[in-house]
């Protein structure tokens, strides 16, 4: 809609919620996001997180799920990783706004005295600081196009009434005033629990939540409330009577069998109409179109063969740990008509000290590795765990079982190919033994071994093919070179790769320097290739990661009509028809031009 400059001013919707943490209100945001933009309308996103860490580079995948790496180099949290594949957008790291952040960029203005001698408070100074913020990311453009968007969706993260979010819900009580009425719209996502022992949809939780919210000078435009089945109209009525909403912007978020049915579901209980009266937009919005949203949803639901991949991991107990890879196994697994399953491994379980201290638990894990179709070893950081991945590792290659490693995934592959090749058995990377006599990785010399926060190699780096006639340089359309996303401190010692590739490893990806390893392949395996970047960041629903599109390929026995049809015309995508029990009818698209890397195109 802003093409033109139809509109002048930026419309914002909120997102906050209550009761519980964990009801979905990242998806919820998304699935806004998505409804708005399936109306015409240009849409980026803001996720705030309340806590005190400058980002999320920090923390364990145990305290908040993965942390989503951006272009800019920006950690930030998963939900952005959520706006990018919903909305096909690309943030920035100022799209994540914490407590850090705000808190860090008053105290520097204090310290340069710009605040002219005045003492400085939380009100007016922290709050008009969210909303200076606010308003200056919002003006960014993550769609590709000139201009700002229309619609700026923004996430509170936690829970209304938590106290580290309060300076936040202050900030957006004065921002709903600040930007006038019919540019804010409060969409409040709450519980409504059904109690096993009586049946019954149980308001009161919402009605203390958005009492809550209404006390903190936020009155909510639309209830979003999360439930196993849809509100009955009696309880609708109570919800609006108490929470003084009308009836018709209430609406149920129930459980679906996949998170693409959401957007559909907004759209059926017209969420969007509600939206965009709030908004004042009814008036230039046209209908939503979701065609290709139902269509996959629908796909989705119907997928029947199963395709068994095994993550070998560290975080296993969480599966937020690994959200992208997840949704990057999804997307190429649907594109080829696959019904994913995933066996969690924790690696560890497969090391011989857990065959001595818990047998059971060590047959199980390797019986779930030797039953997969596929092995995946996803990064990581520290010791714990390493010795498993190098056995799956060796497991894939000597049994030629379809094998993608990613980052620290990519340096077990080349530390047990030394070991096991070049019979160099003290072979490691420096992180986990600073002493080897073999170092295969080592630490990047421009890293920081005394402060780690924002000091890897992150964001989107150019990897150049060296080798043209190779799986990943095929898969991703011949190219000569491809931006990816990175996030690591080593790095393949450049000193053994002459010698690793004498006894047939093959780097088929480097950087521009040519001493840094991108992507390593063995040419005489079914499908055994590590990469250095994290190809799941830019994976869309849309259009699968090319890396994982081979794995899960190679795993179904897809892989040889996938690489035979990637002879496509440059800047063009081409639909491959791939046979599957005869029936020539499964289709997936293969990127064959730079915007691959850009991942802009999707709906999804």
């Amino acid at each position: 809609m802003n093409k033109g400059g139809g509109m002048k001013k930026m419309k914002y919707v909120v997102v906050t919620g209550g009761v519980v943490s964990g009801l979905g209100k990242g998806v919820t945001a998304s699935s806004i996001g998505v409804l708005l933009k399936a109306c015409g309308f240009r849409v980026t996103s803001i996720k705030i997180d309340p806590y005190l860490n400058t980002d999320a580079g920090t923390m364990s995948p145990f305290e908040h799920g993965e942390v989503f790496v951006l272009d800019d180099g920006g950690e930030v949290d998963l939900d952005l990783g959520n706006y990018e594949r919903f909305l096909d957008i690309k943030l920035t790291r100022d799209n994540n706004i914490t407590t850090g952040k705000i808190y860090q960029a008053v105290i520097d203005k204090e310290r340069r005295g710009d605040y002219l001698g005045k003492t400085v408070q939380v009100v007016p100074h922290i709050t008009d600081a969210i909303q200076e913020w606010i308003e200056r990311v919002a003006m960014i453009p993550v769609d590709g196009q000139p201009g700002p968007a229309d619609v700026c969706v923004i996430e509170l993260g936690g829970t209304i009434g938590d106290i580290e979010s309060m300076p936040f819900t202050e900030a957006l009580g004065q921002f709903s005033y600040r930007v006038g009425a019919g540019n804010f719209c409060l969409v409040h996502v709450s519980l409504v629990p059904v109690l096993s022992a009586v049946g019954e949809q149980k308001t009161k939780p919402t009605q203390h939540s958005v009492r809550g919210l209404r006390s903190l000078g936020l009155t909510p435009n639309i209830l979003a409330c999360r439930s196993t089945l849809a509100l009955e109209e009696n309880v609708k009525q109570k919800l609006s009577q108490f929470c003084h909403v009308p009836a018709e912007n209430i609406i149920t978020l129930y459980d679906v069998p996949n998170i693409w049915h959401l957007p559909l579901l907004l759209r059926d209980q017209k969420a969007h109409e509600a939206i965009l009266g709030v908004l004042n937009l009814l008036g230039i919005a046209r209908e939503p179109n979701l065609k290709e949203w139902t269509s996959r949803a629908e796909l989705c639901d119907k997928l029947h063969e199963p395709i068994r991949i095994a993550i070998v991991g560290k975080y296993t107990g969480l599966s937020d740990s690994y959200l992208s890879l997840l949704k990057a196994l999804l997307h190429a697994s649907v594109s080829l008509r696959k019904k994913l399953v995933v066996d969690w491994i924790p690696a560890s379980d497969l090391e011989d000290e857990t065959a001595k201290e818990n047998p059971d638990v060590y047959k199980a894990a390797w019986k779930l590795l030797k039953g997969s179709d596929g092995v995946l070893v996803p990064g990581g950081f520290g010791d714990r765990g390493v010795e498993g991945k190098i056995l799956a590792a060796k497991y894939a290659r000597e049994n030629r079982i379809p094998f993608l490693g990613i980052c620290l995934g990519m340096q077990i592959a080349v530390i047990e190919f030394a070991r096991s090749i070049l019979g160099l058995q003290d072979a490691n990377s420096t992180e986990f033994d600073p002493d080897t006599k073999d170092p295969c990785v080592i630490f990047m010399p421009e890293g920081s071994k005394t402060h780690f926060g924002g000091t890897m190699r992150l964001g989107s780096r150019r990897t150049y093919f060296q080798v043209m006639d190779c799986k990943s340089a095929k898969l991703y359309g011949n190219r000569g070179f491809i931006d990816e996303r990175h996030r690591h401190r080593y790095e393949v010692n450049p000193d053994m790769v002459s010698r690793l590739e004498d006894a047939g490893l093959s780097f088929t990806g480097k950087d521009e320097t040519g001493q840094r390893m991108e992507i390593v392949e063995l040419p005489n395996h079914p499908y055994y290739i590590g990469a250095q970047f994290h190809p799941e960041f830019k994976s869309r629903p849309g259009k699968p990661s090319a890396l994982f599109l081979g794995l899960i390929a190679a795993a179904c026995d897809q892989l040889d009509s996938l690489l035979h049809a990637h002879k496509i015309p440059n800047g063009m995508a081409k639909k491959i028809s791939l046979c599957q029990n005869g029936n020539a009818t499964k289709f997936a698209k293969i990127p064959t031009d730079g915007i691959y890397s850009n991942c802009n195109g999707v709906h999804a």
